[in-house]
């Protein structure tokens, strides 16, 4: 699996175009991309703002959704989010809707050694936001739903890559079965549904932040607790995390199903710095297959 190619070709010049009709208090500030993900394009303007637009029809939605929930969701939260400030709207230079967000200053999580501070912290932030979902809330078909829905896309990943080092097929896949086979969620909460670490803010050493919102849905809070094995290198600090949040056996059984699928997508992708995350999450995994549950 790779990288999704862009359906658009965004630069500065367009970026500052849109800004200069759509937003002209942004329109002189100071522009850079700083990411191109598989959905958006995520571009710094000034100090204190980011401008994000998508890259493929299907991330539109995805954006949406931000616009609309995420204001409604932030007051829950502690942590701070990059809240929209301006919708921008679809026109001749770029065909669809992009937002102006407040800009989080700090670094993505790859290398944080959380300490229990910042442990119990998100763990209070994803109590809170796992409130049950309105009818209205968006639904989002790869995250979310039951683990057995899931398969498929596990098996394929499992069997491109069975010869990797460290993917222990046999183990993984009946550690799979098991997680399938835990009683479902009851009900369904609101859930970022995209939480690795490049989507986890730290700034002068402590948690501040979560971004990247354009996978929140209604849907099962074992999706987002399987941060527990993407972010937390030991088994003490997974233990404490979901012992914070209040996880009862099966959410944790699920969370490292959760976990296992992510590890694998994220090992599938090919992109460097994917891979290596995949790598220690499945470790993670595995170290705790047997305890959990």
């Amino acid at each position: 699996m790779s990288h999704p190619p862009a359906e658009i070709q965004v630069d500065l010049s367009l970026v500052r175009q849109l800004l200069l009709v759509d937003y002209p208090r942004l329109a002189d500030a100071r522009l850079f991309l700083v990411d191109e993900g598989w959905d958006n394009f995520t571009f710094r303007a000034g100090e204190h703002h980011a401008v994000r637009l998508p890259r493929r029809a299907v991330a539109v939605t995805l954006l949406q959704n931000e616009q609309r929930w995420l204001p409604i969701l932030a007051p829950r939260l502690s942590l701070e989010l990059p809240l929209p400030v301006h919708n921008g709207s679809a026109g001749p230079r770029f065909p669809w809707p992009w937002s102006v967000v407040h800009w989080i200053a700090g670094k993505t999580a790859e290398t944080h050694n959380f300490p229990s501070a910042d442990i119990r912290l998100l763990a209070e932030n994803l109590r809170a936001l796992h409130q049950p979902a309105p009818e209205e809330a968006p639904q989002n078909p790869f995250r979310g739903v039951p683990l057995p829905t899931r398969t498929p896309g596990m098996e394929q990943r499992l069997h491109r890559q069975r010869h990797h080092p460290g993917v222990a097929e046999s183990e993984l896949t009946t550690l799979w079965r098991s997680c399938c086979e835990t009683p479902p969620a009851d009900e369904s909460v609101w859930i970022h549904g995209d939480l690795h670490p490049r989507n986890v803010i730290i700034r002068d050493g402590a948690l501040v932040g979560l971004i990247d919102w354009g996978d929140l849905a209604a849907g099962d809070p074992a999706t987002d607790l399987a941060c527990a094995w993407l972010l937390l290198d030991e088994p003490a600090s997974r233990t404490e995390f979901l012992e914070t949040y209040g996880a009862d056996a099966p959410l944790i059984q699920r969370a490292l199903g959760w976990a296992l699928h992510m590890g694998l997508a994220l090992l599938d992708s090919g992109e460097p710095r994917h891979v290596t995350l995949g790598e220690a999450t499945l470790q993670r995994v595995l170290a705790d297959a047997w305890t959990v549950g």
